[in-house]
């Protein structure tokens, strides 16, 4: 397609390696400026090594790239953006600034990723501008109650900003048919396309037959602040290992990820089970897991990127069917798919004694990664939403 001027913002870094929704930045803004477009983007970034790193990665001038580090906040004025614009701090009056300056020296397509970069598209052009959003806390939440009267509260004012967001944009785009429909009901006549999560396959390794684990290894990794992630460990601590240990005793169980220790204090120790938390690298993690259990407890919209790293470092898969949410993944082929305690148990011991099994599903699933999320797919999409924009914007003006 023809060379646009897109501006772009991000919650996070464009990183291969980092925050979930990273791997995908890293993607979308290298594809988009390899494909030729004229992009500005702006990164807000929580620690001051990753800005470093990602204005590595995207030097100028081939690439515009600003980052910001996340604003202190304090006092009343922080108090009154929580309860009025949820997660609008993380947006610092330095990024504000530059981000107007930019777009009013004209624009095609205003890119913002996340939800809650919705605040940075209130006023401003809504048929120039599409939102991309990964989960939905109507999902997410909708089988945990809160945990008390301020949870609550908190969990109100989300609901109330991610409804605003999504209702006043023009245009949406999501990870999954069952994110579609959803957001259909709570903004209907947005229009909304679907794009996958895409991650740079050729940084993922295929492990070889040969180094795959001797020992049984049964794996949780992910980052346990987020609550799916943390309502499988909760689950597989307490209803799934219990079992699965009784009746495979050499089967040991280890869970890595951001915050695990902290986050799973409550169900630890136990035996069999390695906890390990805030390692830079999780590669050699996958390299030791046999098999990959992600069970959510309850709903939990959008793509997994753990199970999508599981596929592409070919480690086979135990979960549900949230887990594969946006991935057509057929039971017993890509993966083994089951929403009920039992089954997951008796899918797991039974893949964990099965080699070839384990062999043909992990082959099968890295090539349908690579036929369903590989950048190309996921940045075609991209740019035939950014036509329809276009046309749509030509309709009206003819």
């Amino acid at each position: 397609m023809q060379s646009l001027r897109i501006v772009l913002v991000m919650i996070e870094p464009p990183l291969p390696f980092s925050h979930a929704v990273s791997r995908w930045y890293y993607v979308l803004l290298r594809g988009l400026v390899e494909r030729g477009h004229r992009v500005t983007a702006f990164a807000v970034c929580s620690k001051p090594a990753e800005m470093d790193q990602a204005r590595a990665l995207f030097p100028s001038p081939k690439s515009d790239l600003r980052c910001y580090p996340l604003p202190k906040r304090s006092g009343l004025r922080a108090k009154w953006e929580i309860f009025h614009r949820p997660y609008s701090y993380m947006f610092g009056l330095d990024l504000r600034s530059s981000l107007k300056a930019t777009l009013a020296e004209g624009f095609d397509i205003l890119h913002l990723e996340s939800i809650w970069s919705g605040w940075m598209g209130q006023g401003l052009d809504l048929a120039r501008t599409v939102l991309n959003f990964h989960s939905l806390y109507d999902i997410d939440q909708a089988n945990h109650p809160p945990l008390n009267w301020s949870d609550w509260i908190h969990r109100l004012l989300r609901r109330r900003a991610e409804r605003r967001l999504l209702r006043n944009v023009g245009t949406l785009m999501t990870l999954s048919t069952r994110l579609q429909k959803s957001v259909n009901a709570i903004a209907p006549g947005v229009p909304v396309h679907i794009v996958p999560l895409a991650m740079d396959l050729s940084l993922y390794p295929f492990i070889p037959a040969q180094l795959r684990p001797k020992a049984k290894m049964i794996s949780l990794i992910g980052s346990f602040d987020w609550l799916p992630t943390y309502s499988a460990a909760v689950r597989l601590l307490t209803r799934l290992w219990p079992e699965i240990r009784e009746r495979s005793s050499d089967t040991r169980l280890q869970l890595v990820g951001w915050n695990a220790q902290q986050a799973l204090r409550a169900y630890l120790p136990q035996a069999g089970v390695e906890v390990v938390e805030n390692v830079p690298s999780t590669q050699s993690y996958f390299e030791r897991a046999s098999v990959l259990v992600y069970a959510p407890d309850g709903a939990a919209s959008g793509m997994k990127v753990k199970v999508l790293e599981a596929f592409a470092y070919g480690v086979p898969v135990v979960t549900t069917h949230d887990g594969v949410e946006g991935l057509p993944v057929q039971d017993g082929v890509h993966a083994d798919v089951c929403n009920d305690d039992a089954g997951l148990i008796a899918h797991t011991i039974d893949l964990l004694g099965d080699c070839a099994r384990q062999e043909r599903q992990r082959v099968a699933a890295r090539q349908l990664l690579q036929a369903c999320c590989s950048p190309q797919v996921a940045l075609d999409r991209v740019e035939r939403c950014y036509e329809e924009i276009l046309v749509r914007q030509q309709g009206k003006t003819a």
